[in-house]
């Protein structure tokens, strides 16, 4: 199940009807140090030397008890009562020695989520010089000196590179990336389940164990359906192979793509498996076309408005699901829609400040109202919010927050890739029984195989994410 995203005072009457239910916090404690400890070990390599930065409070404690768990590992606990006596240690284990590297990783866990006060000048200086040691570090729960409320730095915070925040994701810390680094959640730490139920939801792998749905022995292609793609026009035709490529890793029967006519033959020759033919207007779809793909790559100056009409009335009229992207959603019109059927528009901020005719700034400002506002005004669409921990959602009910992919997605095609593969998986009757978790599920995949491909090599490209796409097994 999706987690909600959280208060730092719902954290605390999670924990204290925890306690009252009879849990232990010392348990908790355990059970937090076991996952940090799981995943320091998984940014260091044998033999490395880790810093523990441990505070006072329980955020401290969490950090101490992933100690015993680092196995083959150096630890170095810099116990930070006095800021000033902490600084002095951390500066020490910097300088090198006869027999002793530079440490590899930092634990952060000096300050919790209890912190609401600006900090003085001598802690102040200690994160200072944590943050200027260029190591990388893990934070626990929230990086110390950040508010988890409201995302700003109460003067100064550590910059992590990942935070593992327990339970559920705060609301601060997805405002303020640049501190938070990678966010990921320790949901399995003792605690009752969680007793909230929030607009915004974190997804979970597990959230698609069932994912994709199971096919028939006795099936064909005919029972998978059949893709629809306009995309590719001069200059970008690199933008239609792509779509194809992420179609045809979502597995349906058939994909047709239909590109502009001057790159009919750059697009078909990189193609084996999806049929390829020039798109011409008043052509009737393919036949058995069960979801369309408008966008990708239709950027070329000189696009005939018939296409645009096309477009247009497949969005109002086509009953099957119709996925809008690129260059195509400054096409779509206020209101126009197919009220029965699933349409699916996904705009990084920048085209869904056009779309509303506000600044991109201004859409990540408040991105749940800038998703449910371009909802509202497409039909009550489901909007992707292509963004870090991309937003999927519509007008009404929850939003859910992707919580895979890294930063290595910013690249040409990649949004191509993902449109394509999400419509592959739309086009199947399966998964039109549940279009939501079908999009999450794209979404998902489209970061994890990111995720995956940058475990395995430092540099890949769009070409190379294709290849992943949809390999990555939701978690048991």
């Amino acid at each position: 199940m999706p987690l909600p995203v959280i208060s730092v005072a719902q954290m605390r009457e999670w924990e204290n009807a925890s306690w009252a239910a009879g849990r232990s916090p010392a348990a908790v404690i355990r059970n937090v140090g076991c996952a940090l400890a799981r995943r320091a070990l998984e940014l260091s390599q044998p033999g490395d030397t880790i810093v523990i930065l441990a505070g006072r409070g329980h955020n401290g404690d969490d950090a101490r008890a992933a100690i015993p768990r680092l196995a083959r590992r150096k630890t170095v606990l810099v116990e930070a009562v006095n800021p000033r006596d902490a600084a002095k240690h951390f500066s020490r284990t910097m300088q090198p020695k006869p027999g002793r590297a530079r440490p590899k990783l930092v634990i952060d866990g000096l300050f919790g989520l209890g912190l609401n006060r600006p900090l003085d000048g001598a802690w102040k200086s200690l994160i200072d010089i944590v943050n200027q040691a260029g190591l990388p570090v893990l934070s626990v729960d929230t990086p110390s000196g950040l508010n988890a409320d409201n995302g700003q730095m109460e003067g100064a915070a550590i910059r992590a590179d990942v935070t593992l925040t327990v339970g559920a994701p705060k609301r601060g810390l997805l405002l303020a990336s640049d501190l938070v680094g990678r966010l990921e959640v320790a949901p399995d730490i003792g605690l009752i389940s969680c007793p909230f139920a929030e607009e915004s939801n974190w997804t979970l792998p597990e959230d698609f164990a069932a994912w994709p749905p199971r096919r028939p022995v006795e099936s064909n292609k005919g029972c998978f359906g059949h893709v629809a793609i306009i995309a590719g026009s001069l200059g970008y035709h690199g933008a239609a192979v792509l779509a194809a490529r992420g179609a045809l890793r979502a597995q349906p029967g058939l994909v047709t793509v239909a590109p502009q006519e001057a790159v009919f033959f750059p697009v078909a020759s990189q193609l084996q498996a999806a049929m390829v033919r020039p798109w011409r207007a008043a052509q009737h779809l393919p036949h058995g076309t069960t979801a369309i793909l408008y966008g990708p790559g239709l950027a070329a100056e000189k696009l005939t408005p018939a296409l645009k009409k096309e477009a247009r009335a497949h969005w109002n009229k086509f009953p099957g699901p119709m996925i809008v992207d690129a260059s195509a959603l400054g096409w779509l019109e206020p209101a126009e829609t197919h009220q029965a059927a699933v349409r699916v528009i996904t705009p990084h901020p920048g085209e869904a400040g056009r779309l509303l005719g506000i600044t991109a700034k201004e859409v990540q400002a408040d991105r749940v109202a800038a998703l449910r506002e371009l909802s509202r005004r497409f039909g009550n669409c489901y909007v992707v919010l292509k963004v870090n921990h991309t937003l999927v959602g519509r007008a009404e009910g929850a939003i859910f927050i992707n919580s895979s992919g890294n930063p290595q997605l910013a690249q040409g095609g990649s949004g191509d890739l993902l449109a394509g593969y999400l419509t592959g998986l739309l086009a199947q009757p399966a998964c039109q029984r549940d279009p939501l978790t079908a999009i999450r599920f794209a979404v998902w995949q489209h970061g994890a195989a990111a995720d995956e491909a940058s475990l395995s090599q430092h540099l890949w490209t769009i070409e190379d994410l294709a290849l992943n796409l949809g390999t990555e097994r939701a978690h048991k």
